[in-house]
Parts: C-alpha cells; sequence; structure tokens
C-alpha cells in the first residue's frame, strides 16, 4: 500500500521498480476518488490532492533520472 504521507526522493529511489509503479497506481486511484469528491463538494483535506500530486511527480521525475542515467 503506498505511504499516506508525503514521499521523500530518498524514499522514493529506495524503492524498486515495481513498488514504484504500485504506489503510482494507488496514488492515481486516490487522485480520481478526491477529484470526484471535489466535484460533488464533499472533499474533506483539499492538501491531500495536492500533496498526491507532487508523490506522482516525485516518482515520475526520479523514474525518467533513472532511465535517462542508464541511457547515456
Amino acid at each position: 500500500m503506498a505511504p499516506k504521507h508525503k514521499l521523500r526522493a530518498d524514499d522514493v529511489r529506495k524503492m524498486s521498480m515495481e513498488q514504484r509503479e504500485k504506489a503510482l497506481a494507488e496514488f492515481g486511484q486516490e487522485l480520481i476518488t478526491l477529484r470526484h469528491k471535489a466535484a460533488v463538494g464533499a472533499l474533506t483535506n483539499p492538501g491531500r490532492l495536492r500533496e498526491l500530486r507532487r508523490n506522482v511527480a516525485r516518482i515520475l521525475t526520479i523514474m525518467r533520472e533513472e532511465r535517462r542515467g542508464a541511457k547515456g
């Protein structure tokens, strides 16, 4: 299960590729749920949306860095 807190870059770098992909999928599902709640006005913690978006961006950035480093 994906962590419910802010991910640090160090934590993401320690994850395996499978763990990162699983975390991305879980964060994506949670984002969908929270965006739906926001649309109907039932969102209780709007800060969680921002946190999730940043976590996703952090994971994707590190994955791209590693992919680019492996090629070059």
